[in-house]
């Protein structure tokens, strides 16, 4: 088992592990650590704790310090310098007649190296632009090609639903999302009604995807036949959300609708 704190460098981002080592941090603390790309600032947004070695890799690095009021100077000094190496980075693209969408600019915290978020439709040759560009800066510069999901999460927005992206607001990670989710939830198919501001269908599929699943495996299938208080039926209808059943009676033929308590209390006999 290790000791380790959760890091996260981004509102959004990834949560990456390192060991507090002396130190003692808690929850919400700004660190600065060592990463491949060097000394980086973040949030604790994770306290203390012990996890496994399948859930670390190793060798798991110490936090080098707690930021300073000095490393919180220098972070807000970086974002100055970041807007203005998006502007200069995107009179570049123009210069050089790119096919590229600029999407965000970022110096890494002890500025050795600028990174520039772009999208496109295919492969760029930018080595020009990237000579270009060091030129101006003075320092390594790196372009990084994202996809039009990333590119969502960096700039957030509001979703279809009214309320803000889940990606740019709490979703560290990406996960894969089927049209079979969709199904599943009895959602249009519409591609415009299940696709979030990225054009790829919404992260909330996912994620919602599991309490369908097991409310589905509680209730009964459309078909099948049950006995309710009123006597046997078939089942045309479930409402998974507030875990309704419409069952059409053999009797009566009429339709009614009933709670899955009420039917598990008659014992949801199959017939």
């Amino acid at each position: 088992m290790h000791d380790v704190i959760g890091v996260r460098f981004k509102k959004a981002g990834k949560i990456y592990y390192f060991s507090p080592g002396s130190l003692t941090i808690e929850k919400d603390d700004w660190v600065v650590v060592e990463t491949s790309r060097g000394l980086e600032f973040g949030k604790a947004v994770l306290g203390k704790k012990q996890v496994g070695e399948d859930d670390v890799v190793l060798p798991l690095k110490e936090v080098v310090r707690l930021a300073t009021e000095e490393d919180k100077t220098v972070i807000e000094e970086n974002k100055e310098f970041s807007h203005k190496a998006y502007e200069v980075c995107e009179a570049k693209i123009k210069e050089h007649q790119l096919d590229m969408n600029l999407v965000d600019a970022e110096y890494t915290f002890d500025r050795n190296k600028v990174l520039f978020y772009f999208t496109a439709e295919g492969r760029i040759d930018f080595r020009n632009l990237v000579k270009d560009l060091a030129s101006v800066f003075r320092t390594r510069i790196e372009l990084r090609q994202i996809g039009v999901r990333d590119e969502a999460k960096l700039l957030g927005g509001i979703g279809p639903c009214g309320r803000v992206l889940c990606c740019s607001t709490f979703l560290g990670d990406f996960e894969p999302v089927s049209i079979k989710m969709a199904k599943d939830q009895n959602l249009s198919l519409n591609p415009a009604k299940i696709s979030g501001l990225c054009g790829r269908l919404m992260c909330c599929l996912k994620y919602e995807n599991d309490h369908y699943e097991t409310a589905k495996k509680e209730l009964p299938d459309t078909g099948e036949h049950i006995t309710t208080p009123q006597g046997e039926g078939r089942v045309v209808g479930v409402n998974i959300l507030e875990r309704l059943v419409q069952v059409e009676l053999r009797e009566e033929q009429n339709v009614l609708e009933y709670s899955l308590d009420e039917l598990m209390e008659e014992g949801h006999i199959v017939s």
